[in-house]
């Protein structure tokens, strides 16, 4: 903008490089274990939508390995289907390992009731009083 439009001497519209992004983004997620999310984004300025933007970017592998002041823009179709399989599979690894723990409990339980079964038909009846 020239100098003589009306709005060249307002705030000037902020950008970050990849590295302020994943900075962003770890500090963020850190703040969200302790349920200081939205408190980091009100003291950042930031909003949600852009830590949605820069979660699939860091997911497609887009800000890593970018040098300081290089543009990252939209992800390609074919980044935004690998950051949606990569999703996929940390969900799909998440159920996988909640079932294979209660199969474990289930199987720990079944050998417990079968070991006090079998104590049972072995043990005499027990005499009255």
């Amino acid at each position: 903008m020239d100098p003589s439009h009306p709005r060249s001497d307002g705030p000037r519209r902020r950008t970050f490089t990849p590295a302020d992004k994943l900075a962003h983004l770890a500090a963020y997620e850190q703040a969200c274990e302790t349920n200081e999310g939205g408190a980091y984004l009100r003291r950042e300025g930031l909003y949600s939508s852009l830590i949605s933007e820069w979660r699939k970017q860091r997911d497609a592998g887009v800000l890593e390995g970018k040098q300081p002041g290089t543009k990252v823009g939209k992800l390609t179709a074919e980044q935004a289907e690998i950051a949606r399989l990569k999703r996929e599979l940390d969900r799909a690894n998440k159920r996988l390992e909640t079932t294979e723990t209660a199969l474990s409990i289930m199987g720990k339980a079944h050998a417990l009731l079968e070991s006090l079964s079998e104590s049972a038909d072995t043990d005499e009846p027990r005499k009255k009083r």
